[in-house]
């Protein structure tokens, strides 16, 4: 159970460091009065510290090492 643990910790620590975060379209409605609707697109960020990546990606080595000793 471990193994597949730490390895899609790892993969996900690697993604992480290479992407530091994303960016999505999100539609807002800025007017709703009655048959008339305005709405707008805003563009939000999810971001993340590199550090972050590094502890994910450090913790799933850990992971990985300490299953192939048993």
């Amino acid at each position: 159970m471990n193994k597949p643990l730490g390895l899609i910790l790892t993969i996900l620590g690697i993604a992480m460091l290479v992407w530091t975060g994303f960016t999505y379209t999100k539609k807002e409605k800025i007017v709703d009065a009655g048959p008339i609707q305005i709405s707008a697109d805003k563009e939000k960020n999810v971001n993340w510290p590199p550090y972050v990546g590094g502890i994910v990606l450090i913790a799933g080595v850990v992971i990985l090492v300490g299953s192939k000793k048993k």
